[in-house]
């Protein structure tokens, strides 16, 4: 069991000094937390928390130093302190006591119910979550897939009937000793009486074992599901704010339950922090700051999941708020965090920095060196003409070809399941899609609904890659809501809401989706089949109804047939649905800003949150307002001054991965990198799949240029539609390819390549070394990169050969290999 002894809350007949801490003495106020708790069973404690504010308007934990004292004489017979630290009852009637800390007081309100009669002990309420504590459903013990030593329990006690069950009739149901409970099976293990394998879990004499011993004695009831399921998980405080990595905060986890009781579950809960390099938490429930930065701490009881943010400020004294212009509500919002997090942000970059940024994440290509010069030279506004300049990129083609790439690997287009005809027939539905700025939510009703030919209705082909009820399923929750299921397969998701039972509703609604050949050849007809179109529940055999995941206004009734299909995508791409456009706005940001608000942008759950709830609030109100447009939301967010800030930090932000204060460097894709690299050589790199001059960006699917440049700069096989795929990382295969690869070698030596016309043309060294620049980073030279650039040009016995090399060594630097 838990050890409290660094006690939340004292209290007896007499003032207690709890700690020999002394408390802060510019203390400004005080308060309890909860003000008011009700006491109802003689063995069920609870904890207060005690925070003092000071002047400048931090909250300070001071529980520990904190005097309790009785406001009335019969308070010390009312309510007790028990040597764990809990608040415990002793006589029914209701009490105030006097909190002192910091030279301030506040009043704790205590009301203690008829304990004459204790509440009956049943499995669900209390014994489950003794076995979940004390690991015994853990993956580790009994909650493996296959059990331990012929005894299975589910994993962290998803399924109390199932574990009541297996204990009640396990071994005949020997596990108890009605005739001599404190002699049970299953007492005698956990306390080692008898040997066990998963060693010593309960402890002879505590609370645990008392609570056992009575529930066998009293004849092991299982309890009501419907009263003793937990409704409702609440964590105190419900935001954790340090002000520097030297403090600490203590936390309290109360469960509601549906007749109204609510009951301290701190020491029972399962309490862990996502981010422990920033704040960890003990076995104390206390979090202790770490160093600077935000974490969150995930907190699970009996099927239950709060997340609670956590966040350390920088101590450094001397910070000062420089505001930056704000182009929209994106600055804002970021601006707000940033501030309280005291984060100074970092000033947008200037003019040839954003045209090759906002080219890349737009166009998926770098600009022309005639661009830059052009973009440079305008003396216009800086902040009108860069917002021109992006309304000009988002009506390029090159915008067109780029996004169907990026939709042609979340979506799997590739012959590889399409064939080649249906491969060109689902990419070209895609690309018209993206042309004509078809809103989101009609894009994603298509594909969904689609029924026909793959060849004459091209947005079929999506079946074709998932091909099964459960496939098509798991695809569309984790790409369009954001959510996995996968692992609800076999059992309800280990850190959050979802059930098995879900999982099998929601694959429902796709069981009637068959496929059969076509009339062409390589065809497959996507159609509603009449048999064979049900789900059964694995555990239970019975045939699963269709259920929404969740429910949201408006949402429509489910048919009993084929059209169950059309009412889960009304349902789905309705803006009441809490998931459809966040999860897309979440999507986008991270393709602007290198990560997304929820990080990964498929795992949306109560235990990954955002790092800025109302930024992420706010664009996904944007993109509903605007009818789910998604050129729109791009011009917004690139618009913003966080997405045109530089990669410089400063002191304040140095060391910032996540709140947006600076712009993180972004390693190019692989085709990013073979058409930029074409662009800076002048030469194009030709492919026999596709005619010549095809760029990169508009390859159909993985199948043209395999196994060579593209593929080892991590571009995606399109086996999953999981943004994960595709790999940014650096290797060393990478670093010998540009090096010494053939690709890089050929277009820098190619005789109609840039370096070959410059020569040509009687080009001064100094124009040479400013196009290769303009052509390979998108910027100009410092005074210090001419000078050097022209003396090593000077140097050289070719200037040809030379200026290949100076090429070689930008297009191998970080500056081109990165978009900054």
């Amino acid at each position: 069991m838990r050890d409290r002894r660094w006690v939340w809350v004292a209290l007896v007949a007499a003032p207690l000094v709890v700690s020999a801490q002394t408390a802060p003495k510019d203390i400004t106020g005080l308060s309890i937390t909860p003000p008011e708790v009700t006491l109802r069973s003689a063995d069920q404690g609870t904890h207060v928390l005690v925070t003092g504010t000071t002047g400048d308007g931090e909250r300070i934990d001071l529980t520990a130093a904190a005097h309790f004292a009785p406001a009335e004489a019969p308070a010390g017979q009312i309510v007790k302190l028990g040597s764990d630290g809990l608040l415990y009852p002793v006589r029914q009637g209701d009490t105030k006591v006097t909190v002192t800390a910091g030279g301030k007081q506040a009043q704790l309100v205590v009301h203690v119910g008829d304990l004459s009669k204790p509440p009956r002990i049943t499995f669900i309420r209390d014994v489950e979550p003794v076995l979940n504590k004390a690991g015994c459903t853990s993956g580790t013990c009994h909650g493996s897939a296959k059990g331990k030593n012929g005894f299975k329990l589910s994993l962290r006690g998803y399924d109390p009937e199932f574990d009541y069950e297996a204990l009640l009739y396990d071994l005949s149901g020997r596990r108890f000793n009605r005739a001599d409970p404190a002699r049970s099976l299953m007492l005698a293990k956990p306390t080692e009486q008898v040997a066990h394998g998963g060693g010593l879990r309960i402890e002879p004499g505590s609370r645990y074992y008392n609570m056992i011993l009575r529930w066998i004695s009293d004849g092991v009831p299982f309890g009501n599901a419907a009263a003793d399921r937990v409704e409702k998980l609440e964590v105190l405080p419900g935001e954790v704010f340090m002000h520097g990595p030297d403090k600490s905060q203590p936390i309290v986890a109360l469960a509601h339950y549906p007749d109204g009781t609510v009951r301290d579950v701190t020491g029972e809960a399962n309490i862990s922090s996502n981010t422990p390099e920033i704040a960890d938490v003990d076995a104390n429930a206390r979090v202790k700051g770490v160093r600077k930065g935000e974490a969150a701490l995930l907190v699970r009881y009996e099927g239950k999941f709060v997340a609670v943010p956590v966040t350390v400020l920088n101590p450094n004294p001397g910070f000062a708020w420089q505001p930056l212009p704000q182009n929209n509500y994106i600055d804002e919002l970021i601006d707000a965090k940033l501030k309280r997090l005291k984060m100074q942000p970092s000033p947008v970059v200037d003019d040839a920095e954003f045209l090759r940024r906002v080219s890349l994440d737009l166009t998926g290509l770098p600009p022309t060196p005639e661009e830059i010069r052009a973009f440079v030279a305008d003396q216009t506004d800086s902040r009108a003409k860069r917002s021109r300049m992006i309304d000009q990129l988002l009506a390029r083609r090159e915008y067109v070809d780029h996004w169907t790439l990026k939709w042609g690997d979340l979506l799997q287009v590739s012959r590889r399941y399409q064939g080649d005809k249906g491969m060109w027939e689902f990419r070209e539905w895609i690309r018209d899609s993206i042309a004509q700025n078809k809103p989101y939510d009609k894009f994603v009703y298509e594909l969904l609904t689609a029924r026909g030919s793959s060849y004459e209705n091209p947005p079929a082909n999506f079946f074709r890659v998932t091909r099964s009820a459960k496939v098509s399923m798991e695809k569309t929750t984790q790409l369009f809501m954001g959510v996995r299921l996968v692992c609800t397969q076999c059992h309800d998701h280990p850190f959050e809401k979802w059930t098995q039972n879900q999982y099998y509703q929601m694959a429902a609604f796709f069981s009637s989706v068959g496929l059969k050949p076509g009339f062409q050849s390589g065809d497959e007809i996507v159609y509603d089949k009449r048999e064979d179109n049900e789900v059964k529940h694995p555990k239970t055999g019975r045939v699963v109804a269709p259920q929404y995941l969740v429910a949201s206004l408006g949402a429509p009734p489910i048919p009993g047939n084929a059209e169950r299909r059309e009412a889960l995508v009304e349902w789905l791409t309705s803006k009441e649905n809490p998931f459809f456009a966040r999860a897309i706005a979440n999507r986008m940001w991270s393709y602007f800003l290198g990560r997304g608000i929820i990080e990964p942008v498929d795992d949306i759950r109560a235990s990954n949150p955002p790092v800025n709830e109302p930024l992420l609030e706010a664009l996904t109100k944007d993109l509903t307002d605007h009818d789910f447009d998604l050129k729109y939301l791009m011009r917004t967010i690139v618009n913003s001054r966080v997405y045109q800030a530089s990669i410089q930090t400063n002191v304040w932000n140095g060391d910032d991965h996540v709140n947006f204060s600076h712009a993180m460097p972004r390693r190019l894709s692989a085709e990013e990198l073979m058409d930029g690299l074409a662009l800076a050589a002048g030469s194009r790199i030709n492919f026999p799949e596709v005619p010549p001059d095809t760029k990169a960006e508009e390859f159909p699917d993985p199948h043209v240029g395999r196994d060579g440049f593209l593929d080892v700069f991590g571009r995606p096989a399109r086996e999953s539609g999981c943004e994960c795929e595709r790999r940014s990382d650096v290797s060393l295969p990478q670093a010998l390819n540009l090096v010494n690869g053939r690709t890089v070698a050929d277009a820098i030596a190619d005789p109609k390549g840039r370096v070959a016309k410059l020569i040509l043309a009687g080009s001064t060294d100094r124009a040479i070394v400013e196009d290769l620049y303009l052509a390979a980073l998108n910027r100009f030279p410092t005074a210090k990169e001419y000078d050097a650039a022209v003396s090593f040009l000077k140097a050289g016995e070719s200037r040809a050969a030379w200026a290949q090399d100076l090429l070689w060594s930008l297009t191998n630097s970080k500056a081109f290999l990165y978009n900054r």
